[in-house]
C-alpha cells in the first residue's frame, strides 16, 4: 500500500514538472498511448441582446457561443508497469482532458430566406474550452427585406473547428536525482480531428403596417396647371393605421399647393385611392418622372410614424396644340400690330 501511495505522489510531482516542458506536433507520431478518451466539443449558439427587428433595417446580430462539450468516458489502452510509465500515463491523462476544447472556430451565418440577407463574412474564435462562453459575441450584419412579412426567420450558423483527438507521450527516462523527479526528453504528440456543426439561429421581424402603391395614373402636359394624378395605397402589413396622410416630395419641373391627401384609417389588406394636383413648368422636358410619396400615420401604439418612400410614376408630354395655338395667335397679332404702326409712321413722314 505504501509503495502505491509513493508511486502516486511521484507521478503527480512529475506531471507538474512535465507540464512546463515544451511540446511539439511531430510529422510521425511517437511515444506511448495509455488512454483513449470519448467525447469532444459541443457548441451551442444563442442571440445576445434583441432578436427582433423591423423590416427594411440593416442591423447587427450578436451571437454568443458556449461549449457544452465534455469527456464521456475513457478506456485504458496500455497499463503502466514502472514509475516512469506511471508518470507518463498521468501526464498523458492531463492532456487528454483537453479533448473537449474547440480550436480555431470559424462561424458562418447563412439564410435560406431571400427576405434575410447576411452581409458579413465569417467570424473566428481562437479557442473555446469546455464550459466556456465567448468573451465577446460574434457580430453579423444582416439586411431585413423592405417588405418582409412579420414572423420568425430561421437561419443556420455553420461552425467548423479542430479538436484534440488523441495524445501520445514519450520520455527517455525518469530522473530522480534532483529535488523532484522529472521526465527526461519529455515530448507530447497530438492527433487532431476536424468537426462541423450546424446550429439554428432564429430572428423575428416585428408586426407593423407596411404599404405599396397598387395603381397610379399621371399623364401631364408641359405648362399644365392643377392637373391631377392619383395613387392607390394598400396596407400590406399586419397592423392597422389611423390619421394617415399621403404626402409628395415635389421637385422641378413640378410645383403644387395641393401635395397632401387624407387617407384616414387603413386596415391590413385595405387600399384607398387619393388625388394630388400639380402644376408643370412650361419648359418641362417630356419624359417619365418618379415623384416620391410617403404616408404619415398613427400606429397601434399611438406613435407618429412616417413610411418608407414610394414612387408615383408621372409622364410629362409636350404641350398640346390647344396650349400652343393661343400663344401663336398672340404672336401673330403682335407682329400685325407692329407692322400696322410702322406703316402709319411711314405715311406721316
Amino acid at each position: 500500500m505504501r509503495i502505491k501511495l509513493a508511486l502516486l505522489c511521484l507521478c503527480f510531482t512529475i506531471m507538474a514538472t512535465a507540464q512546463a516542458q515544451s511540446t511539439y506536433i511531430p510529422y510521425e507520431l511517437g511515444g506511448d498511448n495509455y488512454y483513449t478518451m470519448y467525447g469532444g466539443p459541443d457548441i451551442s449558439a444563442s442571440v445576445s441582446g434583441t432578436d427582433e427587428f423591423e423590416r427594411g433595417d440593416t442591423v447587427t446580430l450578436y451571437v454568443d457561443l458556449t461549449n457544452y462539450g465534455r469527456i464521456l468516458g475513457f478506456k485504458e489502452d496500455q497499463t503502466p508497469q514502472n514509475p516512469k510509465e506511471f508518470a507518463l500515463a498521468n501526464a498523458e491523462l492531463q492532456e487528454e482532458y483537453k479533448k473537449p476544447t474547440a480550436l480555431g472556430i470559424t462561424a458562418s451565418l447563412q439564410s435560406d430566406n431571400q427576405q434575410i440577407d447576411v452581409k458579413s463574412g465569417d467570424q473566428v474564435v481562437q479557442s473555446l474550452k469546455s464550459g466556456d462562453k465567448t468573451q465577446q459575441p460574434l457580430k453579423f450584419t444582416i439586411k431585413v427585406g423592405e417588405h418582409a412579412p412579420a414572423g420568425k426567420y430561421p437561419m443556420n450558423l455553420k461552425l467548423s473547428y479542430d479538436y484534440q483527438d488523441n495524445v501520445r507521450v514519450y520520455a527517455s527516462q525518469l530522473v530522480t536525482s534532483g529535488s523532484s523527479p522529472t521526465l527526461a526528453n519529455y515530448r507530447v504528440s497530438y492527433v487532431y480531428q476536424k468537426a462541423n456543426q450546424t446550429v439554428p439561429i432564429t430572428i423575428n421581424v416585428k408586426k407593423q403596417a407596411d404599404f405599396e402603391i397598387t395603381n397610379a395614373t399621371g399623364v401631364l402636359s408641359a405648362g399644365a396647371k392643377k392637373s391631377s394624378i392619383s395613387a392607390t395605397y394598400k396596407n400590406i402589413g399586419e397592423d392597422p393605421i389611423k390619421d394617415a396622410v399621403a404626402r409628395l416630395s415635389i421637385f422641378k419641373p413640378f410645383s403644387s399647393t395641393d401635395d397632401q391627401a387624407f387617407i384616414g384609417t387603413l386596415q391590413p389588406g385595405e387600399e384607398k385611392t387619393v388625388v394630388f394636383r400639380l402644376d408643370v413648368d412650361s419648359d418641362a422636358t417630356p419624359k417619365e418622372y418618379g415623384i416620391n410619396s410617403e404616408i404619415k400615420y398613427t400606429d397601434v401604439n399611438g406613435d407618429t410614424v412616417i413610411s418608407e418612400s414610394m414612387k408615383i410614376p408621372v409622364v410629362v408630354k409636350a404641350a398640346s396644340a390647344s396650349l400652343t395655338l393661343p400663344a401663336l395667335v398672340a404672336v401673330i397679332i403682335l407682329i400685325g400690330a407692329g407692322g400696322y404702326t410702322y406703316r402709319r409712321k411711314q405715311k406721316k413722314t
